[in-house]
């Protein structure tokens, strides 16, 4: 178990530095978890320790979504007043993530009908 916290700290940590030295504006753990699923879909050898601590983090999953919940508290006058363009902003942002999961679904089942045929 101990192995599969070092590999999750490992690639967090290589995911900050890559951040800080690019000067990208992107979460350090965000890009160490991409490079980790990167490396697990080349085969990265996945352990039983690994997979004890994934399944763990991710069952207490929500417990990451309180600091959003908490700003927004913090925040509630300001998006009181900014109200209008926070839902205008929220429902254009789901209808284009619909449609765009809508298109590369579509797509990609295209390219299976053709390759089956």
């Amino acid at each position: 178990m101990l192995h599969g916290w070092a590999v999750l700290l490992v690639f967090q940590l290589v995911g900050e530095v890559l951040t800080r030295a690019a000067g990208w504006p992107i979460p350090g753990p965000v890009v160490g978890m991409a490079l980790l699923l990167a490396a697990l879909q080349v085969r990265f050898p996945e352990t039983e320790g690994l997979r004890t601590v994934s399944s763990g983090l991710l069952s207490h999953l929500s417990i990451l979504f309180v600091p959003a919940g908490v700003g927004v508290m913090l925040h509630a006058p300001r998006l009181a007043a900014e109200w209008p363009a926070v839902a205008v902003s929220l429902l254009v942002s789901t209808a284009a993530g619909i449609a765009v999961t809508g298109w590369v679904a579509d797509r990609l089942s295209r390219g299976r009908e053709e390759a089956e045929s």
